[in-house]
């Protein structure tokens, strides 16, 4: 019976350092996820639709312009996945999924500066035409998202019809 006591105690403690080392493993693994994951946002590099400071550094043309160029950017990629889907081999395949990648990113990228540079700083309430500048912007960032989510030229063309729209009210210096 001694026995059996000291084999169920060796069991107990055996038990007891496995639960130890186990939960010791899942912090571990849970402090390095969150470690990852806040390394990632924190170098994730910004957009860079200029600063929210009042520097009076602003180009707001030159803005307009790099929102048309994302905009051909976004027509090659349609370009490109179209002809690239009907192929199944790995690299062509490899290349659609790149495209697919680079269409969404730079109609994120118009995304952001609308949002983060034209409404957020360029567009003041109060103003005269404050309306229908702010549906004009609006217009834009709902046909990015468009063409973000299909591969239709249709889409680019309203795309760039709209950012056109809004060269009037920033005009080259």
């Amino acid at each position: 019976m001694n026995a059996d006591v000291q084999d169920s105690d060796c069991l107990m403690r055996i038990n007891y350092k496995q639960e130890t080392a186990m939960k010791n493993h899942i912090r571990i693994f849970f402090t390095s996820v969150f470690f990852l994951l806040g390394s990632v946002i924190a170098y994730t590099p910004g957009v860079n639709a200029h600063c929210q400071i009042p520097c009076g550094i602003y180009n707001d043309h030159a803005r307009v312009m790099s929102m048309l160029e994302d905009t051909a950017t976004i027509e090659k990629s349609i370009k490109m996945i179209q002809e690239l889907s009907s192929s199944k081999d790995a690299q062509s395949q490899n290349q659609l999924v790149r495209w697919i990648m680079n269409k969404e990113a730079h109609a994120q990228k118009i995304i952001s500066t609308v949002c983060d540079y034209f409404l957020t700083q360029r567009i003041k309430p109060g103003g005269k035409d404050y309306s229908e500048r702010l549906e004009n912007h609006h217009k834009v960032i709902v046909d990015a998202m468009e063409a973000k989510q299909n591969t239709g030229m249709e889409f680019v063309k309203t795309l760039r019809k709209d950012i056109e729209a809004l060269l009037p009210y920033y005009p080259e210096h």
